[in-house]
């Protein structure tokens, strides 16, 4: 039974009498939407067809969390609109879009995304966030929470390794306000009233007002008390999440408690999912960052059954690749063997296959299991022509018709040009002279054999593959049959080498029979002196190899120097002694408060007490923390730098932290049985 099948009938044991079940996914549009955010909704859609395949009724949700906060400019956005960092802190629905084709910065990526979703056949019932919480449909949800923030606090606080004070407890409120006037959540509710639907509140803009939750809806819910409530509403049976939401203590079981104790509903079931990797590329997969791969990527290469397929068979819980490599040939022949079982109805471990295999089919899309292997390696020796190709596996003995393979042809031109270039197999346009005179006597005479014995065209596939074998027999007196296989191989490099330039190719005879003679004869016809012409051709063919050489060396030496920039060790440094040492006052320290610096991208203002006293210092590490992950946190703090002023606020010490450009900043966080005031020794 596939897994989605088993979740599905844990789902109806249950709730047996549910009318209608609901399967739900979300994602928030920080920029173009990758593959590792692809198998939230996969995941969701598998178990969802498995509903309706037990014959239930089944609905599948599709949340856009474009009403949470824009936290950062991704890479490739910044590179066209850098003054976006101008708009961190508004929601996703309220930034422009930064390439000016859409009413929004959300709106650019959700079209992006529902735009290659609908190549899929999934078909989503979608939510936006934005009109919810503006329409003011979860008014009094947000006004029960507020009514109960303290106790969703407690619950909050179960999950919290440091212990939180009561002024923490009094002061914290589940819902942010984005302030009517800079449009941003860097608002501070100061005090509400007893039933919870207004509040005081002020802005780091300046402004201050007092807040009405039944009347004013430009506000959200944190996520924690946000995702529970809308399982509650929307009636959610099933939701995946990430293994970060998924690990113990996190978004899951502290949500599945407010789920019950503050709104009165079961969490859905729930099934963490690995991350999804990727070979023969580079780069973390992130929305917000830039470095990302989505489905529309995927699709120039992948049949989109093949990227379904791929989510199918392996279980949420398991990581897999997409392959940009000669992998991705492997994958294409594994779905194409499982792909026959199931169009037969019948084989070796159909019922497993059917599983897997009815959750990729799309309708109103036919798919035939032409070789991947065998369009990649005649695909570029007809250039890539439909028309061509068909006449090669026509000759060849298998009879594909184009419209079989035209899908696959264009994706495999794709892979070949972007992804694989040394793979290709073009013909050369002159005689490969260079290399023929390296070739000793008997290997010239292997050559002419080869090249007489096609000119004839007496002969079909099977008499062209045995005579191809015999060839450096005939040509070497001196021949030695324990060297036949050693002598067969070199003879069919050096073929290769004269009709395409290198060592590999298709089989031999496949790639002779099925290419029309007359493109390639000349090739190997060396009895004739070289032409000017096929000298200039060679001296270009040369310069060019060289030239794309030359690029390739740059492009991989300036990867070198980058990742070893990036993973530079610093040599240590003088050395000093014990005496040099003791100047320098590290201790730990207790952030009580953090907050966002006024007019500065990346700075926050910390609030520590150090044992005797309380101090400020302001840090740099807006884009790696927010105020809500260092509160009540314990650090190391240089107390006895010279204080500094940073965005007009002075600054009494300095925070230890790692840094590094591929992992941003990271705090050195102290165990919180360790008191306030400690000398770091």
């Amino acid at each position: 039974m596939h897994w989605s099948e088993k979740i599905a009938k844990d789902i109806i044991k249950r709730s047996p009498d549910k009318e209608e079940y609901v399967c739900a996914a979300g994602i928030s549009p920080s920029g173009s939407i990758h593959i590792g955010n692809f198998r939230d909704i996969a995941t969701s859609y598998f178990v969802y067809k498995a509903l309706i395949k037990q014959g239930k009724k089944a609905r599948l949700l599709f949340s856009w969390d474009e009403f949470d906060r824009f936290r950062k400019v991704p890479v490739n956005v910044k590179e066209v609109a850098p003054e976006l960092e101008n708009e961190i802190g508004k929601p996703y629905v309220d930034v422009k879009d930064p390439y000016g084709c859409c009413s929004s910065y959300a709106e650019h990526f959700e079209k992006e995304f529902e735009a290659s979703l609908s190549r899929f056949g999934v078909k989503v019932d979608f939510r936006r966030q934005s009109e919810n919480y503006r329409s003011g449909k979860y008014a009094k949800y947000i006004i029960q929470a507020v009514q109960k923030r303290r106790e969703i606090f407690d619950i909050l606080d179960k999950f919290r390794q440091q212990v939180a004070t009561p002024e923490e407890r009094e002061a914290y409120y589940p819902v942010s306000i984005y302030c009517p006037v800079c449009g941003k959540d860097e608002t501070t509710i100061t005090s509400s009233s007893e039933d919870g639907v207004t509040c005081e509140y002020t802005c780091k803009c300046g402004h201050k007002g007092t807040w009405d939750f039944s009347k004013d809806f430009n506000c959200k819910l944190a996520w924690k008390i946000d995702w529970p409530m809308r399982w509650m509403i929307e009636g959610v049976d099933f939701e995946p999440g990430g293994k970060d939401h998924a690990s113990p203590g996190g978004s899951y079981d502290t949500s599945k408690i407010i789920a019950k104790k503050i709104f009165g509903a079961q969490a859905p079931m729930f099934k963490g999912y690995e991350f999804v990797g990727i070979k023969g590329t580079t780069g973390k997969m992130s929305g917000s960052t830039g470095l990302n791969l989505t489905p529309d990527t995927l699709l120039k290469i992948y049949q989109p059954e093949m990227i379904l397929w791929l989510y199918s068979k392996s279980e949420p819980n398991k990581a897999f690749d997409f392959c940009f490599d000669d992998e991705i040939l492997r994958q294409y022949f594994e779905f194409d063997k499982m792909l026959k079982v199931y169009q037969a109805g019948k084989g070796k471990n159909y019922d497993y296959i059917e599983g897997i295999m009815h959750n990729c089919m799309i309708e109103g899309r036919e798919l035939y299991p032409v070789p991947m292997q065998q369009i990649v390696n005649f695909g570029s020796v007809v250039d890539f022509n439909a028309d061509m190709l068909e006449t090669v596996f026509e000759k060849i003995g298998t009879p594909y018709k184009k419209e079989e393979f035209a899908e696959r042809l264009e994706l495999a031109k794709y892979w070949l040009e972007k992804c694989s270039p040394e793979n290709m197999n073009t013909l050369l346009g002159y005689r490969n002279w260079d290399f023929y005179n390296t070739l000793n006597e008997v290997e010239k005479k292997e050559i002419q054999l080869l090249h007489d014995f096609i000119a004839k065209g007496e002969y079909d596939l099977d008499a062209l593959n045995s005579f191809i074998y015999t060839i450096p027999r005939e040509a070497d007196p001196d021949f030695q049959e324990e060297n036949k296989k050693t002598a067969q191989a070199q003879f069919f490099k050096n073929a290769y080498n004269l009709m395409i330039g290198k060592a590999a190719g298709p089989r031999l005879y496949l790639f002779l029979f099925a290419v029309e003679p007359q493109r390639y004869l000349g090739l190997l016809d060396f009895s004739t002196p070289q032409t000017e012409e096929e000298k200039t051709l060679a001296a270009e063919a040369k310069a060019e190899a060289e030239r794309k050489a030359a690029e390739e060396e740059a492009r991989r030496k300036a990867a070198e120097e980058e990742e070893a920039r990036k993973n530079a060790i610093a040599p240590i440094k003088e050395e000093i002694t014990i005496d040099e040492f003791d100047k320098v006052d590290m201790r730990v320290c207790k952030v009580i408060n953090c907050e966002i610096v006024k007019n500065a991208k990346k700075l926050l203002k910390l609030t520590l007490f150090d044992g005797l006293d309380e101090r400020v210092i302001v840090s740099s590490i807006r884009d790696d923390y927010t105020p809500e992950e260092l509160i009540g946190r314990k650090i190391i703090v240089i107390a006895n730098l010279k204080p500094a002023k940073f965005a007009g606020v002075k600054s009494n010490g300095m925070l230890i932290a790692a840094s590094g450009d591929d992992f941003g900043c990271k705090i050195i966080f102290v165990d919180d049985c360790v008191p306030e005031g400690t000398a770091i020794h």
